[in-house]
């Protein structure tokens, strides 16, 4: 696949699992520096490795989640809870993915994570 249709295939890709306004937000937000890294995540993250057939995107989303969560990088995790919610992941789900995290990625990380995903689920809909 060549770059251009590997970045076409991303970018719907992208818009599927963030949702169309968070691709916008971050398309507009895009300068001459940060152009050839939002190339890079467009075509690596979301056009070759999200779009892989070895994973559901539910497991997908859960994975990416659990590694913000590791990671602790809750701008990051908040985007996916928000996105996942949007696409019917349910509050139960979610808790339970932050629960199973906590055995693997601490305690303060899942305590982080119930911190921001209780939040977003306290936001008007």
């Amino acid at each position: 696949m060549e770059d251009a249709e590997r970045h076409a295939l991303g970018m719907q890709t992208r818009r599927d699992v963030l949702g169309d306004a968070h691709v916008e937000r971050a398309t507009a937000r895009t300068t001459e520096f940060t152009a050839d890294f939002q190339d890079l995540i467009t075509r690596v993250a979301w056009g070759e490795i999200w779009t892989r057939p070895g994973l559901d995107q539910v497991t997908r989303r859960l994975l990416t989640m659990a590694m913000l969560i590791a990671l602790n990088r809750e701008d990051e995790f908040r985007m996916h809870v928000r996105a996942a919610l949007a696409h019917g992941m349910g509050a139960a789900m979610l808790k339970e993915m932050i629960l199973q995290s906590a055995v693997y990625c601490g305690i303060p990380a899942a305590n982080g994570a119930f911190a921001a995903a209780a939040a977003i689920l306290e936001e008007p809909s």
